[in-house]
Formats: structure tokens, sequence, C-alpha cells
């Protein structure tokens, strides 16, 4: 019988793997620090049919990310720790499988990375827009990541998938279609004035997360975080949901 231990597993987007397999019927083991805080999600956790595992992982990091190998370093700070931790596995029995999604629709959507302003009806756009952008779900990346552990045929390499693929200019128009509201777009300018931008912010920073999310979008209006090609047809039992249907469903 397959057993998937999953680390992380009271995260949000831990959670959410774990509740993939399960309704697999898969037999999962859920890792889950002894101080996290999270009693009631181990708890939900185990109702469901997970065996919860006390312990910790130091350093480990999540390997769900942009197209990071196409980065260079410096482009991305937390994408560089994962690189190096990623090399690190070189030469050991173990294959580390990295699934690559885009970006977050949640993320992108929250204040974090400074583009959808909710409260006062904005779209913030760095670049031309013309980009073609990866974007998906926590949940459909729970999805595609339970899939992708219970396929063998990933071993070892990277599996890129994306619940759309829209440009910039595309992602603010399916937002303002889905959630049914305007949202004034402001164009904040080119990919080099976002790349001097970052590195103003970098010099009076007090750690990476004063730059690092202009970082990730830099990494996406280029095209450098790209991810080509995708891997999605290899699963077609994931049926990802869309930046529009997102948006109905989500956005205040």
């Amino acid at each position: 019988m397959t057993v998937v231990f999953v680390a992380g597993a009271t995260g949000r987007l831990g959670s959410e793997i774990v509740r993939s397999l399960l309704g697999q019927g898969v037999r999962t083991r859920a890792l889950v620090r002894p101080t996290a805080g999270k009693a009631d999600v181990a708890r939900a956790l185990a109702d469901q049919g997970a065996i919860i595992v006390e312990g910790s992982v130091s350093g480990a990091p999540e390997d769900l990310a942009p197209s990071m190998f196409r980065l260079d370093e410096g482009d991305n700070v937390f994408l560089d720790h994962r690189r190096k931790a990623h090399a690190a596995f070189a030469g050991s029995p173990v294959a580390v499988t990295s699934v690559l999604n885009g970006a977050f629709v949640e993320v992108m959507t929250a204040p974090f990375l400074e583009i959808v302003d909710w409260t006062n009806a904005t779209f913030s756009l760095w670049g031309d827009g013309d980009q073609p952008c990866d974007f998906t779900t926590v949940a459909d990346t729970a999805a595609y990541t339970a899939a992708v552990a219970l396929d063998p045929g990933t071993t070892g390499r990277p599996v890129r998938v994306a619940g759309d693929v829209l440009t910039m200019k595309e992602f603010h128009a399916a937002l303002e279609r889905g959630s049914g509201r305007s949202l004034e777009l402001r164009r904040q300018g080119t990919a080099d004035e976002l790349a001097a931008e970052i590195e103003r912010r970098k010099a009076g920073a007090s750690g990476p997360e004063d730059f690092v999310a202009l970082q990730y979008l830099w990494a996406m209006i280029t095209g450098k975080a790209k991810l080509d090609p995708p891997d999605n047809e290899r699963y077609p039992g994931v049926r990802p949901t869309n930046v529009v249907e997102f948006a109905r469903r989500f956005a205040v």
C-alpha cells in the first residue's frame, strides 16, 4: 500500500495536500510540529483519517514555486535558498521532484503583492502587461501535488502545472469579470523601473520581506519564471479553477 508523508501538514497548503490525498483513499502520514499551535487543524486531519506524526524537519523549504531553475542568483532571495536546498540532494538516494505551480492566485490578489487593492478598487501594473504568466490556486496546487506524489514517472524531475495562464492585462480583466467590480488600472513603470524599485527597497530593507514580493513579480512580468512546457495534461483528473472563477468565489 502506498503511504505518503506530508511535512508542514497543518499549514495552508500542507493541510490541503493531506485532504487531497485522503480524498483519494491514500494512506497519509502528516508531520506536525509539537509547538505549531495548530492542534485544531491536526485534530481535524486525524478525524479525516490522517496518521499524525509529531516532529520537525528544520530548514526544509516548500518546493513549490515559479520556474526557479531559470532564475539567476540574486533574482529572488527565497528561491535562491530553494535552489541550494535542491542542489544539496545531488548524489543522495533521495530523488527530489519539484512541483512548480507559478503564482498562487490568493497571494496575487492579496496586499502582499501590491497589485490588487480591493478597498480602493485599483490594479497596479508593472511592465507592458503582455507577458503570459502562470496562476494556480492553493487548492489546485494541492491537488496537483497529491497527483505528482502518486506518479512514479516524475521521480527526480520538476513538474510544471498552472491553473490559468494569462498576461497581467488579462489577469486584470479576469478579476473584473469574475468579481463584477471595476479596478482602475494604474501603470507603475517598466520592468527595468521595477528592478530599480527593488534595488531601492533592498538598500533600506530590514529583511527580505521588504522587497521579495516585487522580486516574484519581476520574474513573472519578464517571462523569466514562465513554466514551459506545462505538464497539466499528465493529470486530467485535476480540473483547476481559472481566475474568473476564483474572483467570482472569493473577491470581496
